[in-house]
């Protein structure tokens, strides 16, 4: 019996860029389009009428944009949908971040022309969008996120001059910015320990999102930078397109960037700064893998447990996509296994207890 295709719902305003998603999506021989739609209002109709599995969405439209009507999808209806962001805007990182955050679950930046060199990347990272999203467990998706209210930047508050003698670091890739976003901003001014996060994402998204999550916290964040001495309460998010790993030595550590080969498809990969990590700070280190595809930080959790560090891994039931979870489950085994709503006082009792010597 041939298995049953998974059903798309194509949303953009540009009829052009209706045809081409189209293709692309039904090219894998996975996927049919059930439909197609020029705005949100559309989109919503068409939803109401079809019951696509998955929804593709522009995100800058006439009438209901795709933030609008992503809203409106998991209020009345929640399904996966994967966000379509046009190139170079930064309104659109901005908003693709926000739709991240309020469910989406993937998104995939838009072929930049007709005649785009770029459609065969675009095609291979659409697939893989629609694959997560055929793989998402609604159950994270629906629970509503929490909100952290903005922080007053207080620049002088947020200075860290101590280096850091504690590390935590954070792996994360599909459904991760919502994730970091109920973690991140609950972790307290003086956590003690320097946060180091991998989010799997393209450059111009990791500098939206380090700026989206500093102005929400106590801690500073911001991209790393290659060179930067390793303070502790601060949190350092690897840039798009460059590996991060520690150097040096505990207490005097610094941040190091480079662009060598991919790991598991990937740059940044997790698994070069939780080796790094666990070579320096050892039993002073707290390693966490957050929802994600794939395997990426079950092998750099491994060797920072085996160093005498925590592994601390995200629940199935909270994790958007439990890939990388379940992965770093397998090969590392855990120390917690918890939900996104108890990372922030879990991590936060963790490196408290480092700081009094219990566990290293």
């Amino acid at each position: 019996m041939k298995e049953q295709l998974s059903t798309v719902l194509v949303v953009d305003d540009s009829a052009f860029m209706r045809q081409l998603i189209a293709e692309m999506v039904e090219s894998s021989g996975e996927y049919r389009v059930v439909g197609t739609a020029a705005d949100g209002m559309e989109a919503l109709e068409q939803i109401r009428s079809l019951s696509p599995d998955i929804v593709t969405m522009d995100i800058e439209m006439p009438r209901l944009d795709g933030l609008q009507a992503l809203e409106q999808i998991m209020k009345e209806m929640p399904r996966p949908v994967v966000m379509l962001s046009a190139a170079g805007s930064e309104r659109g990182n901005e908003m693709t971040l926000r739709a991240l955050e309020r469910g989406a679950i993937e998104f995939v930046r838009k072929p930049s022309g007709p005649i785009s060199i770029d459609l065969l990347t675009v095609r291979e990272d659409l697939i893989l969008a629609l694959n997560a999203a055929r793989a998402v467990n609604m159950t994270g998706v629906r629970t509503p996120a929490r909100e952290a209210a903005p922080v007053v930047p207080d620049l002088a508050a947020k200075k860290s001059v101590a280096s850091a003698t504690r590390v935590v670091a954070i792996a994360a890739s599909t459904g991760g910015p919502r994730t970091l976003g109920e973690i991140i901003p609950h972790l307290p001014e003086s956590l003690g320990a320097a946060v180091l996060i991998v989010q799997h994402m393209p450059r111009e998204f990791t500098r939206t999102l380090s700026h989206r999550l500093d102005i929400m916290s106590p801690l500073g964040v911001s991209e790393a930078e290659d060179g930067e001495p390793l303070r502790e309460n601060h949190v350092y998010l690897a840039p798009g397109g460059y590996h991060m790993r520690v150097d040096g030595e505990r207490g005097d550590g610094t941040i190091r960037l480079d662009t060598s080969a991919t790991i598991w498809g990937v740059r940044p990969a997790a698994d070069p700064l939780f080796a790094s990590v666990a070579e320096l700070f050892g039993a002073s280190a707290i390693g966490v893998i957050l929802t994600g595809m794939g395997r990426d930080g079950a092998e750099g959790l491994r060797k920072i447990r085996d160093a005498g560090g925590v592994g601390v891994v995200q629940d199935r039931d909270s994790s958007i996509i439990y890939g990388m979870p379940q992965a770093a489950l397998a090969l590392a085994g855990a120390d917690h296994v918890a939900a996104v709503r108890d990372m922030p006082r879990l991590i936060r009792d963790l490196c408290r207890a480092k700081k009094r010597g219990i566990g290293g």
